[in-house]
């Protein structure tokens, strides 16, 4: 006999539509109401399960830093080359795009809730500290030469177009009437 699929709770509903929304058009220009009016529901249903859209917004930042932790992960002591960086970068780039609204939201998400503020440098830390080890992994195995210096440049560097590049593409094409894409 088939196994039957549980049906999804209006809390996952909730935050798959969120997310949805929040990519599509990005989280400020969201409201509650909207995702209500999106999964047919009440706004007092959407608010059993969720306060307000702050609420919403960090279940799913926890969700992206979830699939984002893994990702730092202490590479050991195998030899290390730019392949290893790269793959990180691909699949780093591949949670960050589930999730862009974080990225492209960044600054006004973290100033109206200090909390995800705090999470999000946490985590920016994170992925810098990881980009000076693969880094230095690589110099150990003879792949590249940089000193620590350059290495904690290169990582700031790494993350600074990593987080911000969406913000940086969305401007450029604003300025150039270019469509988004």
């Amino acid at each position: 006999m088939a196994e039957k699929k549980r049906p999804r709770r209006t809390r996952e509903r909730i935050l798959e539509t969120s997310l949805a929304l929040f990519n599509r058009f990005g989280a400020p220009r969201v409201t509650t109401a909207d995702i209500a009016d999106e999964m047919d529901i009440s706004p007092g249903n959407l608010y059993y399960h969720f306060r307000n859209k702050d609420e919403i917004v960090f279940e799913l930042y926890m969700a992206y830093e979830a699939r984002v932790l893994p990702l730092y992960a202490d590479p050991g002591e195998r030899r290390l080359t730019v392949d290893d960086l790269w793959l990180w970068l691909h699949l780093l780039f591949e949670q960050m795009w589930q999730f862009r609204f974080l990225c492209r939201d960044l600054d006004e998400l973290a100033a109206r809730d200090p909390r995800l503020g705090k999470r999000i440098g946490a985590l920016l830390r994170k992925g810098a500290a990881t980009v000076v080890e693969l880094s230095r992994g690589m110099v150990a195995a003879a792949t590249m030469r940089a000193s620590d210096r350059e290495i904690e440049a290169l990582a700031e560097n790494v993350l600074l177009v990593a987080t911000y590049w969406s913000s940086y593409d969305r401007a450029r094409r604003a300025a150039h009437d270019d469509a988004p894409d």
